[in-house]
């Protein structure tokens, strides 16, 4: 006598929940690198904006021989099509010293970034000024009109963890 052996196939129930707890963790790793990834990006705008900006600044100081009073003076004398803003939302940080006591027309323009370790990259070669009380930067009398803070200078001389790109003409 012989038995009629039926295989039954398909996948036992442990074995679809061992799968989807490894479709899980992999795409928990996933996301923790996107991220990074965005925060960088979002450093890499607004390095490029203030790039932007600063060669804007130049412009204007060319045909005004003075360094406009917001970034937004820009936009109005068509020299950027639009004013800048932070990718998080908020505006970059911007201060002008037109008329110091030295004789100086200069500005200080910075933005915060995320990504950036204190010392290396960008932080590295920026310049770290302050814009009250200033030791390095000379002319800067008033603050700026946005708070921020670098660990080796600040765009405010307060201190603070934020890291911040300052660049200078």
């Amino acid at each position: 006598m012989m038995k009629n052996v039926l295989k039954k196939s398909g996948f036992t129930l442990i074995e679809l929940l061992v799968v989807i707890a490894i479709i899980g963790i992999l795409s928990s790793v996933v996301l923790v690198s996107l991220t990074s990834a965005r925060a960088k990006a979002r450093d890499a705008k607004r390095i490029a904006d203030i790039e932007a900006i600063k060669s804007a600044l130049a412009l204007y100081y060319d045909s005004n021989s003075v360094y406009p009073n917001t970034v937004g003076d820009l936009t109005t004398a068509g020299l950027l099509s639009a004013t800048p803003a932070d990718p998080s939302g908020g505006s970059y940080l911007y201060a002008v010293a037109n008329g110091s006591t030295d004789g100086s027309l200069s500005y200080h323009l910075g933005a915060t970034l995320e990504q950036v370790s204190e010392g290396s990259g960008v932080l590295a070669t920026d310049k770290d000024c302050k814009s009250s009380a200033a030791t390095f930067c000379p002319g800067f009398t008033a603050a700026p009109t946005a708070a921020g803070s670098d660990p080796d200078g600040g765009f405010d001389g307060s201190s603070g963890t934020a890291k911040v790109y300052d660049v200078t003409p």
